[in-house]
């Protein structure tokens, strides 16, 4: 059974990001057709980039780095649920994604971005940063708006039409990385 890890890519005080997150783990795990996995940044305590060695040498030295690499070398997959933070992305995500290399290689993504304009921009800029590490990002995904899926701009309501989306966005990560498997045994 594929894995996939729904990274939630924001540490903020007082992020929506968690419900957006639970909504996603929520649906997905509905479907049965993989095994869906909540990963909060938070949980891992990364800060700043902190590892003397060049990630691609896989030699990391601090224990933070060690699990955060040992949680995302065991996904097939993702969903990175992002906001968009001055038309990008959070800087605790993109450096969680600097942290690693191999174990991103050959590993397929979707997004669910949430902002003033549905996270479109962060989104754009995560599909460059995940390139360079070797992920293959699906075309779908999942945008939600500040103004008409968050009552009052905290209460997360999606539209209902979200859902229909998801579902695509996770079909395509779904088959995907059951493509991309064979470079993953390799």
């Amino acid at each position: 059974m594929i894995k996939v890890g729904i990274i939630l890519g924001t540490t903020r005080p007082g992020r929506n990001g968690e419900a957006v997150a639970r909504w996603v783990h929520d649906l997905a795990g509905r479907r049965g057709d993989a095994a869906y996995e909540l990963v909060d940044l938070q949980d891992y305590g990364l800060g700043h980039l902190d590892e003397p060695n060049i990630p691609a040498m896989g030699d990391y030295r601090h224990e933070h780095t060690k699990r955060w690499s040992a949680t995302i070398d065991s996904f097939d997959a993702f969903v990175f649920v992002t906001p968009e933070y001055n038309h990008s992305i959070p800087g605790a995500l993109k450096d969680a994604i600097d942290f690693l290399y191999g174990e991103w290689n050959n590993k397929a993504a979707g997004f669910v971005g949430y902002g003033v304009d549905g996270a479109v921009r962060a989104v754009e800029h995560l599909r460059h940063i995940l390139a360079m590490v070797g992920v293959a990002t699906v075309t779908h995904q999942v945008t939600l708006s500040i103004h008409t899926d968050f009552e009052n701009g905290t209460a997360f309501k999606p539209a209902a039409a979200h859902e229909d989306r998801l579902n695509l966005v996770l079909d395509q990560v779904l088959a995907w990385s059951g493509a991309l498997r064979t470079l993953r045994a390799s």
